[in-house]
């Protein structure tokens, strides 16, 4: 097992970690950073001393109650459904391709995309203001009308938003696995 330390768009430390089985089969992994423990004790601070400034205003117990069922459930759902700890990217060459999300909480998200919808692995550049953002995307196929071109296009490693050196690398990979698939196929 292979392992690199990036940076991502936000210059946080990233982690690839990069595993080859055998030339068509090919996982990769990226670990973002943990939860920080400042920034949540920021948060559930502010939260309880604007409840205390009510509390202290209004004489009624019920807003610190609030305050601090705010402060638990907003972890949790932040937890579960915001912060991913890592995705990962696993390529079969002659199945296909899988896509997971690991959350803080532990919840996975797991999609997995036949060989056959599989047009191409690149990296795209998106334009937001005054920043671009490179990401990588699985150009997808009709398998039923292969002659209509891409028909979708899934961007990979979302959440973790690693920049153009890490994505170059794993794109590399990607096109070596693809390569390969095409070569057999041929």
């Amino acid at each position: 097992m292979e392992e690199k330390e990036y940076s991502d768009i936000y210059g946080n430390t990233i982690t690839l970690q990069q595993q080859s089985y055998s030339d068509t089969c090919q996982d990769f992994t990226i670990t973002s950073s943990k939860v920080s423990i400042r920034s949540l004790t920021t948060w559930t601070c502010v939260v309880w001393i604007i409840a205390y400034v009510l509390f202290v205003c209004t004489q009624q117990t019920a807003v610190l109650t609030v305050a601090i069922l705010f402060s638990i459930v907003g972890l949790l759902l932040y937890l579960h459904l915001v912060k991913v700890d890592h995705e990962s990217l696993l390529i079969l060459g002659s199945l296909g391709i899988q896509r997971t999300s690991t959350y803080a909480s532990g919840r996975e998200n797991t999609v997995f995309i036949e060989m056959c919808r599989v047009q191409d692995v690149v990296i795209n550049e998106g334009i937001s203001m005054h920043r671009v953002n490179y990401y990588l995307c699985l150009l997808l196929k009709d398998p039923s009308d292969p002659q209509a071109g891409v028909s979708q296009v899934i961007p990979v490693f979302q959440s973790c938003q690693p920049r153009l050196d890490c994505l170059v690398e794993v794109y590399r990979s990607c096109q070596e696995v693809l390569a390969h698939r095409n070569k057999v196929a041929s």
